[in-house]
Order: structure tokens, then C-alpha cells, then sequence
């Protein structure tokens, strides 16, 4: 716990973006230096000149009156599901304690992507809700609109708001509430423009770590691995123990799932120091580099011996192979997928007895002295309304669920997500349920992932936000899923580097049709 508590109150993350860095034809462990790109893309470059002037942030006409106490009805659109809906509506009750007058409708619209195609289409109609779920790049799709709220001015507010008990409030933090934030979640708001304007707030975040069935492992001495060489290693040890216990490896039967195929893709940029994307916008897309098409080549290797397969690939998220309980059925001994999504990882039989222990480590790295992790999670935003206390209300509901350490644990608990707030520690039924993490429970489970996640937040990083970038997101993942399941017998290329670098060629193209 110590340590826990430590390194929330020391991480700073840097979420990267992305500078122009070349590579060299990756293996499994660092690259050697840096290298050329092969001439496919341009280099950011450098102006000449004088000093530039600082960028000045957006800012947004508050109401010097702040909140007035008037009935307002705010619209909030999430994904959450029943159990979420339900820590929710408890944390509503409470905010509406102080301020009765504020009335919050919440609406599950699906998952994310189903979110930010239908407000893109309410932003258009001039209906959008008042809050939102939100990831980096839906903001900067919305933000085509102006209508997505900066929030520095709500922030350094220090306009006093009555509550309904009688106490007072000041509208913006305090420094004491800015200080309690997980900086690099907090900094995520940040990333839109150059001068560091804040668009969104934390609410719950996850990463990616390494599922792995640790009686099977305990069994046959296998260590959970660390790097992506090892990882090559332990997925042939692991196809020899099956090969010998008469189980022949086949084109069902893999030794490891990744869920995502786009988290695999982008990691993997982070990893290596590759190029992925920028926020420069003559040069948004610079993932079509040797670098990355090695690792892409590596994997595929990986896939055509049977070491690995994804979400796409298999049809579903691969913690289904993870937990399969039938023997006659195709499984998998390792599963690369959320922490928010632990709960789906802990294999139970029709007695409700777990039948494996799960063990849980940090992401495999290509530099373990220079780790890398995607952040993942939901963040809020706020969009402009005619009605100014609206936009008020919105914020004053914002502020209460990102910094109400009551609601931050809870949530947790229930969802897997990490909370965006230190002070949960101080929370004992908190801080023991983290000191009961296990993998022989599905509770224990989605513990033993948050405090996982927890001891790593040094690890994480985002990439740049644009209009533009989510397409750039799907196009990766796409990549992974063709240059994995094509053969090269009748794809019209003689080489498998010609293949994927057709592929990477494709990709930036339908990239650069959307900008």
C-alpha cells in the first residue's frame, strides 16, 4: 500500500507527442539507435525567425454570478452499464443534496464509438447533450463545432456558490483539489492545443496489462514475461508443453490474445520511439515507416506459428478464449487486454468455482528502463448551450463526481477503472479491498488489475489529439488484421515486405481522404 500511495503522489506522466523519430528494424528487444524512415514522409522541421509568440489559451465567458440557483435539467451521455448506472444515480442523490436545483438525466448510448457518432451528428442539429464521455480524439472531432467548453476559466474561478446545507463553495478547484489529481490524468485535458487549453476532465481511466494463467504457469515453471523477446519465448515453450501433452497447436488453438489491435499498434510506436502521428497539421500521419513495418512483419511471423491472436481476428475479445472452460474448445495461456475490463478475465465454472488462478503483470516492454503503456479511460466534457447556467450546472456536476473521493472509490470498485484522484487511499474500505487483490476471485481479480495499474502509473502516455487522429486509430488496427490474415500466395506481391508496405501505403491514404 505504501507503495501504492507513493507513486501516485510522485508519478508525473508525460503524455507524448509524438516527435519526428526514426528506427531501425525492430527485434523484440530496444533498437540501437535512431535511423531513417526510408524517404516515406517528411520531418516536421523547424521556422526560422524570431521568438513566437506564446499561444493564449481559450477561454470561456463564465457568469460573474456563477451558478444562480436556478432550476436547470442537465443531459449527461455515457456508456455505462446497470451497475454503473447505479453509482451514478447514488452520487446524483448526494449532489443534489447540495444543490436540489440541478436536475441530471443520464442516458447510456452505447460504447464509445456509438457515443461519438451520434453527438457528432447532435452537434451538427445544435442538440448536443450538456456532459459527455469522451476520449482525446472525440474532442478534437467535436471541437469542429466550438462548441466543446474550455474550462481554464471555470478552473480558476474563485466565485463564491451557495449550497442548500447553507455552506459555500468556490466555483473553480482549490489548489488542494488540483493537487489530488493523478497529474498525468489530469494533464490529458491539456493536450488539444499548443498553449495547453483544457477541454476535459478526468473521470476513470484503465490501461492495458498482461492476464496469464498462473496455475498453468506455476505448473510447468514459466515466469510471466517482462519483454516482448521473452514473450516470443514463452509462447514457443508454452506451444512445446502442448505439442508434448498431445494437444497439437493449430490455426484455432493460439498461446496469446491481444484485444485491441489499434492499443497494439500505437504501443508499440510508444515503445520503439517510432513515429505514429503529430498534431502538426501538414504532417498528421507519419505511421508508414520501416520501424513500424517490422514490428508489424514480427508479429505476423508470431501469428503464422500460431503464437497469437487479436479481437478482429478471432471475432470476439479474446478473454473468451482466456476463461474457456470446455477442453474441447480452442483457448489461450495469456491475454494482453483492459483493466477495465478484469471482470470478463476471471475464468468461472457452472459452480461458480474458479477453475484457474489468474496472475496479472505489467504490459511486456521493448526497453523494461523505458516502459510504455497506453492510458485509456473516459474523460468529461462540457458543450455550450444558450442556457449560460446550463454550462454552470454542467461544470459544478463535473467537479463534484471528479473530485468526490466517496464516488472515485466506489465506482472503482464496481468497475475495474482506476480512480483520477489520490485521496481514495485515505478511504479504508478502499485501500483494503486494493490489499485484497487475488486472482482466485472474479473481485479479487479486478483488484489485483487496479492495483497492477496502479504500481505502473509511470508507464502511460496518450497520443496527439486531432481531427483526423481517430481515423488514424482505426486504419492501424485494420492494418494489424491484414497484414496478419493474408497470405502471400496470390496477394499479387512476391514479398511479405512488399505486402505490408502496400498495406501501411493504403492505410495513410484513407487516412488523408477524411482530413
Amino acid at each position: 500500500m505504501k507503495k501504492i500511495i507513493a507513486l501516485l503522489l510522485l508519478v508525473v506522466m508525460c503524455f507524448t507527442m509524438v516527435a519526428c523519430v526514426g528506427g531501425n528494424t525492430p527485434t523484440p528487444n530496444p533498437p540501437a539507435g535512431n535511423g531513417g524512415n526510408g524517404g516515406e514522409q517528411g520531418g516536421n522541421g523547424n521556422n526560422g525567425g524570431g521568438e513566437t509568440p506564446a499561444p493564449e489559451k481559450v477561454r470561456y465567458d463564465v457568469p460573474e454570478i456563477g451558478y444562480d440557483g436556478s432550476e436547470v435539467e442537465i443531459t449527461f451521455s455515457h456508456t455505462m452499464g446497470e451497475n454503473l448506472r447505479a453509482e451514478l444515480d447514488m452520487a446524483i442523490a448526494r449532489f443534489n443534496e447540495l444543490f436540489p436545483n440541478i436536475t441530471v438525466t443520464h442516458t447510456q448510448i452505447g460504447g464509445y464509438n456509438e457515443v461519438r457518432d451520434q453527438i457528432k451528428n447532435e452537434l451538427a442539429g445544435g442538440n448536443q447533450p450538456n456532459i459527455a464521455y469522451c476520449y482525446p480524439d472525440h474532442v478534437a472531432l467535436y471541437n469542429l463545432s466550438k462548441k466543446v467548453v474550455p474550462l481554464d476559466n471555470f478552473i480558476e474561478s474563485k466565485i463564491v456558490v451557495n449550497r442548500e446545507d447553507g455552506t459555500t463553495e468556490i466555483l473553480g478547484l482549490t489548489d488542494e483539489q488540483v493537487a489530488d489529481f493523478i497529474p498525468g490524468y489530469y494533464k490529458e485535458g491539456t493536450v488539444f492545443d499548443a498553449a495547453g487549453t483544457m477541454y476535459t476532465m478526468p473521470m476513470s481511466k484503465s490501461t492495458e496489462v498482461l492476464y496469464y494463467n498462473k496455475t498453468f504457469f506455476d505448473q510447468h515453471d514459466i515466469k510471466a514475461p517482462t519483454t516482448w523477446a521473452e514473450m516470443e519465448a514463452v509462447c514457443a515453450q508454452i506451444q512445446e508443453i502442448l505439442k508434448n501433452d498431445n494437444n497439437p497447436d493449430n490455426d484455432t488453438n493460439k498461446i496469446l490474445g491481444y484485444d485491441s489491435e489499434s492499443n497494439w499498434f500505437i504501443t508499440m510506436c510508444e515503445q520503439y520511439g517510432s513515429n505514429y502521428t503529430s498534431t502538426d497539421k501538414d504532417n498528421h500521419f507519419l505511421f508508414n515507416n520501416k520501424t513500424n513495418r517490422d514490428f508489424v512483419k514480427m508479429f505476423r511471423g508470431w501469428y503464422e506459428k500460431g503464437y497469437v491472436t487479436t479481437q478482429e481476428l478471432y471475432g470476439a475479445y479474446t478473454s473468451g478464449l482466456f476463461t474457456e472452460l470446455d477442453p474441447t474448445k480452442p483457448n489461450i495461456y495469456m491475454c494482453i487486454g483492459s483493466t477495465g475490463g478484469a471482470q470478463h478475465q476471471a475464468p468461472l465454472a457452472k459452480d461458480g468455482q474458479q477453475t484457474f488462478e489468474v496472475g496479472i503483470a505489467p504490459l511486456p516492454q521493448v526497453d523494461p528502463e523505458n516502459p510504455k503503456a497506453i492510458s485509456q479511460g473516459p474523460s468529461l466534457c462540457i458543450f455550450d448551450q444558450d442556457n449560460k447556467q446550463e454550462v454552470v450546472a454542467s461544470w459544478l456536476f463535473v467537479k463534484f463526481i471528479t473530485t468526490d473521493a466517496e464516488f472515485q472509490a466506489s465506482f472503482s470498485k464496481v468497475s475495474g477503472y482506476m480512480p483520477v484522484i489520490k485521496s481514495v487511499m485515505d478511504i479504508s474500505v478502499y485501500s483494503d479491498w486494493i490489499n485484497s487483490a487475488n486472482g482466485n476471485s472474479k473481485d479479487g481479480v479486478i483488484a489485483l488489475a487496479t492495483k497492477i495499474a496502479l504500481e505502473n502509473t509511470e508507464y502511460y502516455f496518450v497520443s496527439p489529439a486531432f481531427n483526423g487522429s481517430s481515423k488514424a486509430r482505426d486504419q492501424v488496427g485494420e492494418l494489424i488484421k491484414y497484414c496478419f490474415q493474408t497470405p502471400l500466395a496470390g496477394s499479387g506481391f512476391e514479398t511479405v515486405d512488399e505486402l505490408i508496405l502496400d498495406a501501411f501505403k493504403k492505410a495513410i491514404n484513407e487516412c488523408l481522404a477524411d482530413i
